[in-house]
């Protein structure tokens, strides 16, 4: 049900159940009896329900617990051709129906498992809604617990890349990948695609000889018939299944830590990426262990849409993040910390979306700051704030600026905005101020251990810190102050302003430049970080053609490696109408894919007069990019 938006600061105050009596059921064998001796007060995962408006899937009566997949990857047709089986479980014993997500599948066969074996049963698909698909309605009868789904997927499978030989860095072998977050799962298999269900998963895949299949799950090697075999004990949600195949080489970083990529990238990205051991280590002692067995990192051909994703295990990485001096390796903190909040503890749905990357974005900024120093956590604080105010400023409207997003939201992408992440993580931060970190660290790090392989709602998270948090100091914060965060639009007043000395000295050199009193080349920016440059760019005013022409030629912006610096100076260019960066810009927009960069370019093209360059560009550049990518900048250029 939905609770109204004060009601879980009066209710859950007074709640006494203990962790032991009620809390989430964790494997045991993956929870240290140690991280679970505190007795923590919270309320089942049923107390609070937020019907999630994204699936079809009837969870609330029929649960899928398991899936088994067995696949052909075929390259020739741009399909995963096979079966999954799938074991379930009836939460209302009177059940006869499950219902699943389906999206662009050719549902071959359907059967039951019965005492006289395998059995055909009946099953319906809806009418296909363009964004959420089809429902698929199955006869489950009344014991079975197990079915058997053959199924091919679309060749335009929006959750499916596949890369012609030529899109390849080596141009011998073809490539696929996925992305199924946030509701593309339903593209890959069908599933009850939605956070609120957590299954296990396994998956035997047949795929060309000389190609490396990788999955978000142990990579547990051939059998005899030449299968690859792969398995997912933990429970996780359906989008955080994840596939790759392709030309890909693995380098070790130390025993349960390395890096898959293309032969060409694969020595710069290992060591680029060199320090994530330093980054688990952070992490575990802030938050607890990590639970996940092995963490690797692939780094994905350019047209991977996003920084990364978070995917357990095997974390899909943009190309763009290989910088070769570690500047952009905060990415990587921010899907490492997804094993504990994301992974570990998952929103129910999209409309709680800050609970995964608010609390990520947090967490990650903790780990810079234990190990860079909070000069860097700072600067970075500050260029988030000054990208989440223009993502505010943005917004269609104010509800969704909100970290509980409104019930009418028109599309899961909606929930990915800079207000889930940087709002969520101001959030947090104005949480540590009130309270201090030798109260607050604790108290997360119980959070992860309280509801570890659970999906939870806001609600859930406000009650536990009811309970655990302001019960001890229960005049830290106000309810009202609360709210404001959380149900209320912008970023409230309490929010800390972190200020930055590295970027005063930044500023106050720029604007000697600006007025005339130095040169380009005089500008002191020897020791300047990646984070110094983007304040630098991001804070200029409108410039002459010949202040252009002097910064391009003192530092070499036009046609910069570091993809980060790259996109800062195009969007001034862009603004500014200098040409000559407009080839590099052109070339910059061919080959990256990610959309943080693509999506904003494209949209200042459109809005500075440069319309007719867009559509020129994305014609030519369309191919290249993620399906998710394509019909982002469609819908850009057509506002």
């Amino acid at each position: 049900m939905t609770i109204a938006r004060l009601s879980a600061f009066s209710v859950l105050a007074a709640a006494t159940l203990t962790l032991t009596a009620c809390g989430p059921t964790n494997p045991p064998s993956e929870v240290g009896s140690a991280e679970n001796s505190a007795s923590q007060t919270i309320v089942p995962s049923e107390r609070f329900f937020t019907a999630d408006q994204f699936t079809y899937a009837n969870y609330q009566d029929v649960v899928v617990n398991h899936a088994a997949l067995d696949l052909d990857v075929d390259f020739d047709r741009k399909v995963l051709d096979g079966a999954v089986t799938l074991q379930f479980t009836r939460l209302d014993p009177n059940a006869t129906t499950l219902v699943l997500d389906t999206k662009d599948l050719l549902i071959k066969a359907v059967a039951l498992e019965t005492d006289d074996g395998w059995m055909p049963t009946d099953y319906t698909l809806a009418d296909p809604d363009p964004m959420m698909g089809s429902a698929m309605r199955i006869d489950i009868g009344a014991d079975a617990s197990q079915l058997r789904i053959i199924y091919q997927t679309s060749p335009e499978a929006e959750g499916l890349q596949w890369l012609t030989p030529a899109q390849t860095a080596g141009k011998e072998k073809p490539y696929l990948f996925s992305q199924a977050q946030a509701i593309n799962a339903r593209t890959m298999l069908p599933v009850q695609d939605t956070p609120a269900v957590r299954l296990t998963y396994e998956a035997s895949l047949r795929v060309p000889e000389g190609l490396l299949p990788l999955m978000s799950a142990s990579q547990d090697g051939q059998d005899a018939n030449g299968n690859w075999q792969f398995s997912m004990p933990q429970p996780i949600p359906s989008y955080l299944i994840a596939i790759a195949v392709g030309d890909i080489k693995f380098k070790a970083i130390n025993d349960t830590i390395g890096v898959y990529a293309e032969e060409y990238i694969l020595d710069a990205s290992a060591e680029e990426f060199a320090e994530t051991p330093m980054m688990e280590v952070a992490n575990t002692a802030l938050y607890g262990p990590y639970r996940w067995g092995r963490y690797d990192l692939i780094v994905l051909p350019p047209s991977f849409p996003y920084g990364g994703m978070e995917n357990p295990r095997l974390s899909f990485m943009t190309p763009t993040l290989i910088a070769g001096d570690k500047s952009l390796t905060n990415v990587v903190a921010h899907e490492l910390a997804h094993s504990w909040s994301g992974n570990l503890v998952t929103n129910s749905n999209w409309r709680d979306a800050w609970l995964n990357e608010g609390f990520t974005s947090y967490v990650e900024n903790r780990v810079m700051e234990e190990l860079y120093g909070k000069r860097r956590a700072v600067m970075e604080q500050v260029l988030d704030l000054e990208g989440m105010k223009r993502a505010i400023s943005e917004a269609k409207r104010p509800e969704l600026t909100h970290l509980k997003l409104p019930d009418d939201m028109q599309h899961p992408d909606d929930a990915f905005t800079l207000v889930s992440y940087i709002k969520g993580a101001n959030f947090l931060f104005f949480l540590e101020d009130r309270f201090g970190r030798e109260a607050f660290d604790p108290f997360l790090k119980s959070y992860f251990n309280a509801y570890a392989f659970d999906s939870i709602t806001t609600e859930d998270f406000l009650g536990f810190m009811d309970a655990n948090l302001r019960n001890t100091y229960p005049n830290a914060v106000t309810d009202a102050e609360i709210a404001a965060w959380v149900y209320g639009p912008g970023l409230p007043d309490t929010a800390r302003k972190p200020k930055s000395d590295a970027f005063d000295e930044v500023a106050a050199a720029s604007a000697r430049w600006t007025s005339g009193d130095i040169t380009a080349s005089e500008l002191p920016t020897d020791d300047w970080s990646t984070h110094e440059w983007l304040h630098f760019l991001n804070g200029l005013p409108t410039l002459t053609q010949a202040q252009f022409k002097a910064l391009d030629e003192a530092f070499g912006l036009t046609g910069t490696q570091n993809a980060e610096t790259a996109f800062a100076w195009y969007m001034q260019a862009i603004k500014g109408d200098y040409e000559p960066a407009m080839p590099a810009l052109e070339e910059f927009l061919m080959t990256v894919g990610r959309g943080k960069f693509i999506y904003r370019l494209y949209g200042a093209l459109a809005d500075n007069g440069k319309a007719d360059t867009a559509d020129r560009i994305f014609a030519t550049a369309k191919d290249g990019y993620h399906p998710i990518a394509q019909r982002r900048i469609s819908d850009i250029l057509e506002e």
